[in-house]
């Protein structure tokens, strides 16, 4: 299939498709006489398993180990549990970092809960007098 044909298939764009070649994700597909690109149905799988990972926030490299062990599976699956376990730790800690943003967001609304000028508005004012560092608390982990 062409890559019109795998990103309608995919629901990805072809910008995408190729990004996920460019940078290893994708295998690279073979090229017609024409030197357009022929994907196959292994193509459509795996980049509905890449799609999979990205819904569930993986990164690029978590994505690529686990393609790794699809390639070359070990002889079980517990480095792929560890991979979920250190995800799920990830998650847990941009979720601490959201929970404290939310509260924070939440103690600034109250600084102005009532209709008036936007000059005395108080919400404002606390955005011009906070230290920029507990303006929002870092929600990504490296």
């Amino acid at each position: 299939m062409k890559i019109r044909e795998l990103a309608e298939l995919s629901h990805c764009s072809t910008e995408t498709i190729r990004y996920y070649e460019r940078i290893g994700l994708l295998p690279e597909a073979a090229r017609n006489a024409s030197n357009y690109r022929v994907y196959s149905f292994a193509h459509a799988q795996r980049l509905r398993f890449i799609r999979n990972c990205r819904s569930l926030d993986m990164t690029h490299e978590e994505i690529r180990e686990l393609l790794n062990y699809i390639d070359a599976p070990p002889n079980d699956c517990t480095p792929v549990t560890q991979l979920l376990v250190e995800h799920i730790h990830h998650v847990d800690v941009r979720l601490q970092a959201l929970n404290e943003l939310k509260q924070q967001l939440e103690q600034l609304a109250h600084f102005c809960d009532h209709p008036g000028e936007v000059q005395d508005c108080g919400i404002l004012c606390q955005l011009f007098d906070m230290e920029p560092e507990k303006l929002k608390p870092n929600t990504h982990v490296s």
